[in-house]
């Protein structure tokens, strides 16, 4: 069984612990990375025009990805990290899940918070891709010490 770890990191903190996830289940990194990366700004959450704000209150908003071609059928189980933002995955990570076929393949959530749950964020995506096998998530705020799945 081949496992891959895609994260989605805007400060580092979710690419560490999926360096740690990676390195614990002995699995592929990817990093699931936006066309325009975000700055210091585009993150100001309590900016009602940042980049993150205006993308996390737009339901349809996807943003790009830097890239569109990967060969993912290696792998059958694929871990999807994230920062939590507005108690939901980030909207690049909509746009991953609808960019590549994980048809198939067994789909566990990751996610880091400085206080958020990671529960609503995968009720949203069971919700929004039924045809997926999303299995649930956890946060990993702390030492990554096993499987999540």
């Amino acid at each position: 069984m081949s496992k891959l770890v895609a994260y989605f990191s805007a400060s580092g903190v979710t690419e560490a612990k999926a360096k740690e996830l990676a390195k614990v289940i002995g699995a592929d990194l990817y990093e699931i990375a936006p066309a325009v990366p975000y700055t210091n700004a585009d993150l100001n959450w309590m900016n009602k025009k940042s980049r993150s704000s205006i993308e996390m209150n737009d339901k349809a908003s996807r943003p790009a990805l830097r890239e569109t071609e990967h060969d993912f059928s290696g792998n059958d189980v694929i871990y999807i990290g994230f920062p939590i933002w507005w108690y939901a995955a980030p909207t690049v990570i909509n746009t991953f899940l609808e960019t590549f076929d994980f048809a198939g393949k067994k789909i566990a959530l990751f996610a880091t918070s400085g206080g958020s749950s990671i529960d609503r964020a995968v009720k949203d995506l069971q919700k929004q891709y039924p045809g997926l096998d999303i299995r649930g998530g956890k946060l990993l705020n702390g030492k990554v010490t096993g499987d999540i799945l």
